[in-house]
């Protein structure tokens, strides 16, 4: 059972299902006060698809998103030694997941704690949270820019990410974030991240660094963000062995 207050991700959007729902709702209602019945028919349908958007959108947000991720963490099956990274981290959510997991390894996250993102994410919510679910001594927190990260390679054996890759607008930015993970990942380590939009993208990116076994699926409804146009998917990979140390796109942007 989860101890942490995780917060609610992109909370404008549900603002915007609910918002939707009271003016179609509004709408309908006038509508059928006046006699109007087919205008009345469409904004109610509008209004019930809205009010399942923002129900489905709470639900993964508080619920659905944890065990899908327990699901995804316990098929990685980790011995409990892996140095882990979870990029844009947030409010801790998978960061403590992972955590949990580990014996004597040590799970490190990093954000820039936008609240847009995440209602009130910040640093210190996010140690908290790790205190509250009893793996604290576990954790380490970083404030940085996952295109930029200040690890020296090879600095894990594991890296993770929960619906933070895709806030980046720029696709070039996105492809330098997935080539900064891989370039920290040990020679052996695997790349576990959950996103809407541009995973196939990231999948691409990996498949042109040289990362092997690389998978891209779609996961199911619990992972809806509204409805399946707002599907998340699961990008999986492993940096070979004898993976090349550098890559044109390892270099990381100049400071902005």
């Amino acid at each position: 059972m989860r101890r942490g207050d995780y917060g609610y991700d992109a909370p404008y959007a549900l603002v915007m299902f609910l918002a939707g729902a009271v003016l179609t709702g509004t709408a309908a209602a006038v509508d059928w006060a006046n006699g109007v019945t087919r205008p009345a028919v469409a904004m109610s349908v509008a209004c019930l698809g809205l009010l399942a958007s923002a129900a489905n959108f709470l639900s993964t947000t508080r619920r659905g998103k944890f065990i899908e991720w327990e699901r995804i963490l316990d098929a990685a099956a980790l011995r409990g030694d892996e140095r882990v990274l979870d990029l844009g981290c947030g409010r801790g959510a998978v960061l403590t997941a992972v955590a949990r997991r580990l014996t004597t390894g040590r799970a490190t996250g990093i954000d820039i704690w936008n609240t847009s993102d995440q209602s009130g994410n910040a640093r210190d919510v996010t140690l908290r949270n790790a205190s509250l679910e009893g793996v604290l001594d576990r954790v380490t927190i970083e404030t940085g820019d996952m295109r930029a990260l200040p690890f020296p390679d090879a600095s894990f054996d594991l890296v993770v990410s929960s619906l933070a890759i895709h806030n980046i607008r720029s696709h070039a930015d996105q492809r330098r974030a997935v080539a900064e993970a891989y370039r920290v990942l040990a020679p052996g380590g695997r790349f576990i991240v959950a996103d809407i939009r541009a995973a196939r993208s990231y999948a691409r990116t990996l498949r042109d660094l040289g990362a092997a076994g690389v998978e891209c699926r779609r996961l199911g409804w619990r992972f809806w963000w509204g409805n399946p146009l707002a599907a998340t998917s699961l990008v999986r990979a492993t940096k070979p062995p004898a993976a090349a140390r550098s890559h044109p796109l390892d270099t990381p942007p100049a400071a902005r």
